[in-house]
C-alpha cells in the first residue's frame, strides 16, 4: 500500500476559500468530500491545527451501529450505517469495514424492558434489531459468562447484526484522499485563533499560518468547538470530558463480535491485528488532556472480566483517552449559529466515529444550501431554547 503520506497534498493555505472548514478528524473530512462529491464545491480548505485524523478519529473504539432510541437519532445514524455499507466501494479503499454484530447485554429487569422497547422502536424505524434470550447469547458469542450464578447474570440482550467494526486510520486516509483529488487543500499545522465578524456575519479566520478569508465557515472540532465557538462569541451548551479506552496484548481470535453492557460497564470487540478494544464511561471531570484517571481503566477491566473469564490473564498494552463534546441531552448539535455564515457540528459526544459519513453528508448539505438538512432539522441549537430535546442519555442506557 502507498505510504499515507503520499496519498494527498500538503499546500500552503490559500488567501480565501468559499468554505473553511476548522478540524481535521473524520467529520471534517467526510463534510469537504462530501461538499465536492455531492455539491460541486471544491474551493475548500481544511484546516487541522495537528495533524490529519490525530485527535478522536484516532482514539476512539471504532463500533459502528445505529440501533438508537429515539427516531431522530435512529435517522441519522441508520443514514450513516448506510453509507457506512458502500463506503470501502465508493473511496475505493478497504476500510476493514466488519459486519459483525453489536451485542447489548441485560443484566437486570430494567435493563430486559430498555431492550426490548429499544428493540421495536428500532423495528419501527427500520432499523434491524432482534432480542436475544441467555441460550441464544451464548450461541451468538460462546465465551461470554452466561452463568446463572454470575454476579451480573445475562438475561439476555439486544442484537444488530449489521453493525460492527471498521479501520479508524484507513477511512480518514481515504476521505482526505478523495478529498484531495477533488481539490480540497487539507492545510495540517494550522491552528485556528480566531475569526473576523463584520455586520454578524463570519468574513475570516485568524490561523497561525495567517488570516484566511471565507465564504462559510464550518466548525467540525469536536471536544475543542466549544472554545473556537467562544472566539466568535457564542457560548455552546457542551462539555469537555477525557474517555479513555485500552487494548491489550495481541491475541489469536477469540471474540467474533462486538459486546457491550451497561450495568457492568465495558465495551468489547477484538481489532483485525488481534488486540481486544475496550472502552467505558466518559472521566467524570472536565479536561481537554488526551489521557484519564487509573480508576476507569481499573473499574472497565474488572467489568470485562465479570462478563469474559477467559481474558483473566491477557496483559494490557496501553490506554488512550480522547476528548468528547457532551450536549445536555447526549446528542449532536448540527446547523447554523447565531453568526451568519458559521455553520456547527459538535456534541457526539461518544458516538463521533460510527456518525462520521452520515455526518458529513448531512452537515455538507446544510453548509451548501444555507439551510438545514432534514436528517440534521432536530439537532438544531435552537432545541436548547425551545426545549424539543433528543434525550439519548436516559434513553439508549449505553454510552454513545
Amino acid at each position: 500500500m502507498t505510504h499515507p503520506d503520499f496519498l494527498w497534498r500538503n499546500p500552503d493555505p490559500r488567501p480565501a476559500y468559499d468554505v473553511v472548514i476548522v478540524g481535521g478528524g473524520g467529520h471534517g473530512l467526510a463534510t469537504a468530500y462530501y461538499l465536492a462529491r455531492n455539491h460541486g464545491i471544491t474551493n475548500v480548505a481544511v484546516l487541522e491545527r495537528g495533524w490529519l485524523a490525530g485527535g478522536n478519529m484516532a482514539r476512539n473504539t471504532t463500533i459502528i451501529r445505529s440501533n438508537y432510541l429515539w427516531d431522530e437519532s435512529a435517522a441519522i445514524y441508520e443514514h450513516s450505517l448506510k453509507l457506512w455499507e458502500g463506503l470501502s466501494a465508493e473511496l475505493d479503499y478497504d476500510l476493514r469495514f466488519s459486519q459483525r454484530g453489536v451485542l447489548n447485554l441485560a443484566h437486570n429487569l430494567g435493563d430486559v424492558r430498555e431492550g426490548r422497547r429499544r428493540v421495536n422502536a428500532n423495528r419501527l424505524n427500520g432499523v434491524d434489531a432482534e432480542w436475544l434470550d441467555p441460550d441464544e447469547v451464548k450461541k451468538f458469542c460462546p465465551i461470554i459468562n452466561t452463568s446463572g450464578r454470575a454476579r451480573y447474570p445475562v438475561m439476555g440482550a439486544t442484537l444488530q447484526r449489521r453493525g460492527g467494526i471498521a479501520k479508524h486510520d484507513h477511512v480518514a486516509w481515504a476521505l482526505a484522499r478523495k478529498a484531495d483529488a477533488y481539490g480540497v487543500d487539507l492545510i495540517q499545522g494550522c491552528e485556528v485563533t480566531g475569526f473576523e465578524i463584520l455586520k454578524n456575519r463570519v468574513i475570516a479566520v485568524q490561523t497561525s499560518r495567517g488570516r484566511i478569508a471565507a465564504g462559510k465557515v464550518a466548525l467540525a472540532a469536536a471536544g475543542h468547538t466549544s472554545v473556537l465557538a467562544a472566539q466568535a462569541g457564542i457560548r455552546l451548551p457542551l462539555q469537555s470530558h477525557p474517555l479513555q479506552a485500552l487494548v491489550s496484548e495481541l491475541l489469536e481470535p477469540v471474540l467474533d463480535c462486538v459486546v457491550m453492557s451497561n450495568a457492568v460497564h465495558v465495551y468489547v470487540s477484538q481489532a483485525h491485528k488481534g488486540e481486544l478494544v475496550m472502552g467505558a464511561g466518559i472521566d467524570a471531570y472536565n479536561s481537554y488532556g488526551q489521557r484519564g484517571n487509573v480508576h476507569v481503566i481499573e473499574a472497565q477491566m474488572a467489568a470485562a472480566l465479570e462478563l469474559f473469564p477467559i481474558f483473566s490473564r491477557v496483559r494490557v498494552l496501553r490506554t488512550w483517552a480522547g476528548i468528547v463534546d457532551v450536549s445536555p441531552d447526549a446528542s449532536p448539535i448540527i446547523g447554523r449559529t447565531p453568526v451568519d455564515g458559521l455553520y456547527i457540528n459538535a456534541g457526539w459526544g461518544t458516538g463521533g466515529f460510527k456518525a462520521t459519513p452520515g455526518s458529513g453528508w448531512v452537515y455538507a448539505d446544510t453548509i451548501a444550501h444555507g439551510r438545514p438538512h432534514p436528517l440534521a432539522e432536530p439537532f438544531a441549537l435552537e432545541r436548547f431554547t425551545t426545549g424539543a430535546l433528543i434525550d439519548e442519555h436516559g434513553a439508549a442506557a449505553v454510552a454513545h
